[in-house]
């Protein structure tokens, strides 16, 4: 018998499974593929989540195969850019996500969690009463072709953004607007790639550059339409073409293997879960990578969600996913807002313009949202205190 089933082993899984185990609960932890695994991922690690990583004694997953990210250029129309270095020495940390969630598996495996992989959880096992609805387990498919019940007080939703918990519960959904997918791929070759990361914002859409391991390049183009999808790596190669500065920096580049489309990326959810079950990491809501902190969302909402379930563990008054919801309110109100605002700003053109002029004629502007939006520890203050 477990304490709790985590649903889904990448970055939020892996953190709230760890969490729960060190705090002395059985944890079950599910995931249909098997690792290491590739992921779209832009690839980096922000200072804040860097911080936020140590603290919680998880350096070993991303320091020895990372490299430092040192700052943001971020370049709009007209030819403005911005070249930002993060503050009082911090850094971020650039590697392939199939290694930092390879890593993170194995960590919560050392805690004391119980690891299955290729597993496939159908939906919840729930308990409907009088009283109202309440999850009791998973429902697993089972290797004989038949579903199996697997059972535990508590479950943690950490299955991405089309939950097979959440989402026929109702909790989360896609919804109308904004509607964006995002294409991916690595490249070798790629001149003038530093230590900073590149995010290049145009009218609708906008797209990321990130230097990782083995000298290759992460570039992450974000568009609102599904209208060339159909050939990704052609459509990649003409917003790279678009661009005068970096066409010529792509003219020797050779893209390994086909690039990964993801979306529609924006989730919503209604709320941060329901009796028996909390909601982590996509399945919890989410928003296209603009700033680069998805990982951030998904590692503290991890905490936050193993935190409450711990808290319910001991006897604590109140219900956790009600506390979850306060905590992630709390936590993300700010930054929730940020984007949104960022997301809107892309989608018009007059915006962009005037913002690109503000940038140009107080660069200090966006160097202080860079740091905001790297989460960057304010000096002396600890990153995220725990919940």
């Amino acid at each position: 018998m477990f304490d709790a089933i985590v649903s889904g082993a990448g970055p939020a899984g892996a953190v709230a499974s760890i969490v729960l185990a060190r705090g002395g609960a059985r944890v079950l932890l599910l995931d249909r593929a098997r690792f290491p695994r590739e992921k779209l991922c832009g690839d980096t690690i922000n200072p804040g989540t860097v911080a936020l990583l140590r603290r919680l004694g998880l350096d070993a997953a991303f320091e020895p195969a990372g490299i430092a990210v040192d700052g943001m250029i971020v370049s709009g129309e007209h030819g403005i850019s911005v070249r930002a270095r993060y503050p009082d020495g911090t850094h971020g940390y650039a590697l392939l996500r199939l290694d930092l969630d390879a890593a993170l598996a194995r960590e919560a495996v050392a805690a004391g969690v119980r690891l299955e992989e290729g597993v496939v959880v159908r939906g919840p096992l729930v308990d409907a009463s009088d009283s109202g609805l309440r999850v009791r387990g998973v429902i697993v498919g089972g290797r004989d072709g038949r579903d199996l019940r697997v059972p535990a007080p508590l479950v943690v939703a950490a299955d991405g953004r089309r939950s097979r918990l959440a989402v026929p519960l109702g909790l989360a959904r896609h919804p109308r607007n904004p509607r964006r997918w995002a294409i991916g791929a690595y490249f070798d070759g790629v001149d003038g790639m530093s230590s900073f990361g590149e995010m290049h914002i145009r009218r609708g859409r906008y797209l990321g550059l990130a230097r990782v391991p083995s000298n290759l390049t992460n570039v992450c183009l974000v568009v609102p339409r599904r209208a060339g999808l159909d050939d990704p790596a052609r459509l990649l190669r003409l917003e790279i073409d678009r661009e005068p500065r970096l066409r010529e920096r792509f003219l020797s580049a050779r893209m390994i293997g086909p690039p990964v489309v993801l979306g529609p990326l924006a989730v919503d959810a209604a709320c941060a879960g329901v009796p028996g079950l909390l909601l982590a990491g996509d399945a919890a809501g989410f928003i296209d990578p603009m700033t680069g902190d998805g990982l951030r969302f998904a590692v503290r909402g991890g905490e936050l969600a193993a935190a409450c379930a711990l808290a319910a563990f001991a006897g604590k008054p109140g219900a956790p996913h009600a506390r979850l919801e306060w905590l992630r309110r709390r936590e993300f109100g700010a930054k929730w807002r940020f984007n949104r605002t960022l997301r809107r700003l892309v989608g018009s053109g007059p915006s962009i313009e005037v913002a690109g002029l503000i940038a140009a004629a107080a660069p200090w502007t966006l160097r202080r949202l860079i740091g905001f939006a790297g989460d960057v520890p304010k000096p002396g203050q600890a990153p995220f205190p725990k919940p």
